[in-house]
């Protein structure tokens, strides 16, 4: 009860700290004063006190120090208190916007007014994503069992990941793919049984040409609209001269069209139902699915 009662007293500010060390040390697997630094423009002697009171205060043995890296990895017996230590937290707090201030990020701010759809998580095993993130940061190769729409049996691939990514509906990894050979996109909640991380990779992000490829979708008005209906559609969408340009990677265009929900396949029937189309649908052709 102690314990409880003392980290509900912590000062919010030292709090989101305290967050940021346990986010760190359990999905990273390293910590040092240099990510409190950054995240919250403080002095290298206030982060390393910040570690020291949560070390001392409230997780004594949560962190051991590693020389050679003159920073911290979890300790076996790692228990975060301040953070929840699913997948999905630490997902949701890579998808935060980048525009906020990352010393704000995180902080449970509650307003009775409101209300947000929360589309239910696609299960993302811990196991699976730790792997994962090892490999992107380190340029790994990975061994892993996958499943697919076109192959429901898990079949063992040979992948070099260099990016997450978050489609606003679910986790994909963007990787080199040795079957394919190819760069393809692999659903977090698709892989089976345990990643074995292998050796390095030369398939990287820089020879990845869809990923490499920057592209605008323009997208306007449906033009079967009333002029008076085309006004509501840009002003609800920003357009600016009756276009709206979202500059996105080739590799990702299909996902910007689901995100608007453009079907680039179909045009509904009813303008008043499409409202928007994209202008430059065939300079884009290359990089949808069929």
């Amino acid at each position: 009860m102690k314990r409880k009662q003392s980290i509900a007293s912590v000062r919010w500010d030292l709090a989101l700290r305290y967050r940021l060390i346990e986010t760190i040390a359990l999905w990273e697997g390293r910590l040092t004063t240099g990510h409190l630094m950054q995240s919250f423009g403080i002095s290298r002697q206030q982060a390393s006190k910040d570690i020291n009171s949560y070390l001392a205060d409230y997780a004594p043995g949560n962190l051991d120090y590693d020389k050679h890296i003159k920073g911290y990895v979890p300790s076996r017996r790692f228990s975060p208190l301040f953070i929840d230590d699913s997948a999905s937290a630490y997902l949701h707090l890579l998808n935060q916007n980048s525009e906020r201030a990352p010393h704000i990020e995180g902080l449970a701010l509650a307003y009775a007014h409101t209300e947000v759809l929360n589309v239910p998580d696609r299960s993302v095993r811990p196991e699976v994503l730790r792997p994962l993130l090892r490999a992107c940061r380190e340029g790994l190769r990975l061994e892993c069992d996958y499943v697919s729409l076109a192959n429901p049996v898990a079949e063992t691939r040979l992948i070099a990941p260099h990016t997450l990514v978050y489609t606003g509906m679910r986790w994909h990894v963007r990787a080199y793919c040795e079957k394919n050979r190819d760069y393809r996109d692999f659903v977090l909640s698709r892989f089976r049984g345990e990643l074995d991380v292998l050796g390095e990779s030369d398939q990287g992000r820089d020879a990845d040409d869809g990923w490499n490829s920057e592209v605008e979708v323009v997208i306007e008005p449906d033009p079967r609209l009333k002029p008076d209906q085309r006004s509501i559609i840009e002003v609800d969408f920003g357009m600016q001269a009756g276009q709206l340009k979202v500059a996105t990677r080739g590799a990702l265009v299909q996902y910007v069209l689901q995100r608007y929900q453009i079907d680039p396949h179909k045009v509904q029937t009813k303008a008043s139902a499409q409202q928007i189309v994209v202008s430059n649908l065939d300079e884009l052709s290359i990089w949808l699915y069929s």
